[in-house]
């Protein structure tokens, strides 16, 4: 079968140098078998240029590191076959993050303040005992967990999202999946009510606009439809509760 020659267009633009102006810089490289996104842009910055920026860490689809805008669509680059895409391929910072440069952008931060936001831990009076025997739990409560657990914290559910590309205070997806991670963990003593204050605006569970992108882009295919859908039942009856 014959090798294709891909054309990408990458965006460049180091804030570190303002002076050069944002661009779409053009590159060709001839596909091989089972080539990624991830192998492409490693070969283009070692074969052809060395400043290109871009992100990568463990190379299988687990540290979500390499998350780009793929011809418009938001995805993992080491989870994405070239054989998959057509012969021009455009490559984009993801939206909403601060930009570090080229297609790096700087998730940790955001991720951070998200998880302040939303404080991400079990709050509980019980006072922990190192020694003492864990907490044992339904396997069935165990994988509800553990399904919001699997987020990786990519940021694709955050670029896919018409509210948070409008509004920075928007939690999104990822805020809103870990705020159904503690309502389903028994060992969160937070009431309905406590979350409420955390959740219940415009700037969380009731500022979504219900397109879904989130959920059909999710690199690791949590039920985001159904996690926002949890949260926002959880956060209507506590508002009614509120007001009686």
């Amino acid at each position: 079968m014959a090798q294709r020659l891909l054309t990408f267009e990458i965006f460049r633009y180091n804030p570190a140098s303002p002076e050069i102006l944002p661009r779409l810089q053009e590159f060709h490289l001839e596909e091989t078998q089972g080539m990624t996104l991830f192998i492409a842009l490693n070969r283009l910055r070692e074969e052809q240029d060395p400043s290109l920026m871009f992100d990568f860490v463990c190379r299988a689809a687990v540290c979500g590191s390499c998350a780009i805008l793929i011809n418009g669509r938001p995805g993992l680059a080491c989870k994405t076959l070239t054989h998959d895409l057509p012969d021009k391929i455009v490559l984009m910072p993801l939206p909403v993050f601060k930009l570090v440069g080229d297609l790096s952008v700087d998730t940790g931060v955001w991720f951070r303040h998200l998880n302040e936001r939303t404080e991400a831990w079990i709050h509980t009076d019980k006072i922990f005992d190192r020694q003492g025997p864990e907490d044992r739990m339904d396997n069935p409560l165990a994988h509800q967990i553990y399904e919001a657990e699997r987020c990786i914290e990519c940021g694709t559910c955050i670029a896919a999202c018409a509210t948070a590309n409008m509004r920075a205070d928007f939690l999104g997806a990822a805020g809103l999946n870990r705020i159904a991670r503690f309502l389903i963990d028994p060992r969160d003593e937070r009431s309905p009510r406590q979350v409420f204050e955390v959740v219940g605006t415009d700037e969380g569970v009731f500022g979504c606009v219900g397109l879904m992108a989130c959920d059909d882009l999710c690199p690791m295919e949590i039920p985001l439809q159904a996690q926002l859908a949890h949260v926002r039942r959880k956060m209507a009856l506590a508002a009614l509760r509120k007001k009686k």
